[in-house]
């Protein structure tokens, strides 16, 4: 069976989640988007394990389900060096076990705890209980694990279950490191929120024999990931080297010439882009027979919002996104195999703008510094140089 998985959201208890992050939300809202199994966040958190327990019937073998749809539990966790990890594991009990476990001072009120353990550390300890693990958005210059190791290995010493890229990365960046080869990447949302232009924004396709945690793992070793979805990485708003105040980009050498200061006195932060290019090996990527094809998309209520200049939540993007699901069944199905030519019964505009996506012609003003990037769908002159100071 052929499934899209959001393997990595949070939970009402999380700091700057959307206290609208509950199960019933999120079971509703994954319907509409098109997703069949959603990682459940923060099950680390006593709180929450007790909200998935009331709120969800247990399906047996690692799998909770509500209105409709179905939930694995994962956590991430802060662990030494600010570093991210993602962790998927088997059952409530060993979640409240690990929990425990677990040296940290937040975890009853922070739905994503810290922790001084380090990735040998967390690794050996969830193992134990047949976990899976592997780095969280594994770029990301703030939290992710290569902002502070060249190698996975120095982080985790062992090999680890999967790569999460992030949204300020894709294959074909994370595909110009050699050591990354053997590895399952994952195209995960990080959502805070319940809405469709957050939950699930990047998801995996994966085979699965049958709807359980073994079957999870055994497609993870199997490497049964079919397709990753996520955006374009120049829209992450890491993806280029600029300053997080101003947000102007800036060329990496400067910078660091700069001491990372801007000349507003804003602090510049290292891109994903830069910061790969530093360790890859290949100039180009060196996709690996196993790895699946990755399909670049955007939330379709941004999409809408882009092509008619609106904000995400007003009425007329929010009427348009109902009236194409009202239409289609849900927004996965719209972005990637509904007839062009149905859509443009609905909207003629959002037609050409998916249409735009699909064969990959859209142009992006990239995003850096903690500012998201923007897509044209006309054909601009590229940008060509960086601002320096």
């Amino acid at each position: 069976m052929l499934i899209n998985a959001d393997f990595h959201i949070h939970s009402c208890f999380s700091m700057a989640s959307s206290k609208d992050m509950l199960i019933k939300n999120i079971s509703s809202k994954s319907k509409l988007k098109g997703l069949q199994l959603i990682g459940t966040g923060d099950a680390f958190h006593p709180k929450w394990l007790d909200s998935i327990e009331e709120s969800t019937t247990y399906s047996g073998d690692g799998i909770y389900s509500a209105g409709g749809s179905d939930f694995v539990l994962t956590t991430e966790v802060e662990g030494k060096n600010r570093i991210h990890h993602l962790i998927i594991i088997p059952d409530i009990d060993i979640a409240r076990e690990l929990s425990a476990k677990l040296p940290s001072k937040n975890k009853n009120t922070d739905g994503r705890p810290k922790t001084n353990y380090g990735g040998v550390e967390l690794l050996e300890m969830v193992r134990e209980y047949d976990c899976l693990i592997g780095p969280a958005h594994a770029f990301t210059p703030w939290t992710g694990m290569y902002k502070s190791y060249d190698s996975i290995y120095d982080c985790y010493e062992k090999k680890v279950d999967f790569v999460e890229l992030g949204l300020s990365a894709d294959t074909f960046m994370a595909d110009t490191i050699s050591e990354l080869k053997d590895f399952v990447f994952l195209s995960n949302s990080d959502a805070h929120s319940p809405w469709p232009h957050r939950l699930g924004r990047e998801f995996n396709q994966i085979e699965l024999q049958d709807l359980s945690y073994s079957s999870i793992k055994s497609a993870f070793k199997h490497k049964k990931i079919k397709a990753n979805y996520g955006l374009v990485p120049n829209l992450g708003k890491y993806h280029m080297t600029a300053c997080t105040k101003c947000y102007k980009l800036i060329n990496p050498v400067i910078a660091k010439e700069n001491k990372m200061k801007c000349s507003c006195g804003g602090v510049i932060k290292k891109g994903v882009d830069f910061r790969i290019s530093e360790i890859s090996d290949f100039e180009k990527p060196h996709h690996p027979k196993h790895r699946p094809k990755y399909v670049h998309l955007m939330p379709l209520a941004e999409l809408i919002a882009t092509v008619y200049d609106k904000g995400v939540t007003t009425k007329t993007v929010q009427n348009l996104w109902q009236k194409l699901i009202d239409n289609f069944g849900n927004e996965i199905d719209i972005l990637i195999n509904v007839d062009l030519a149905d859509i443009a019964n609905i909207d003629s505009k959002i037609s050409l703008a998916i249409k735009s996506f699909r064969n990959n012609s859209i142009d992006i003003i990239p995003g850096g510094g903690g500012k998201y990037g923007r897509i044209t769908f006309e054909k601009q002159k590229k940008i060509t140089t960086l601002d320096s100071f």
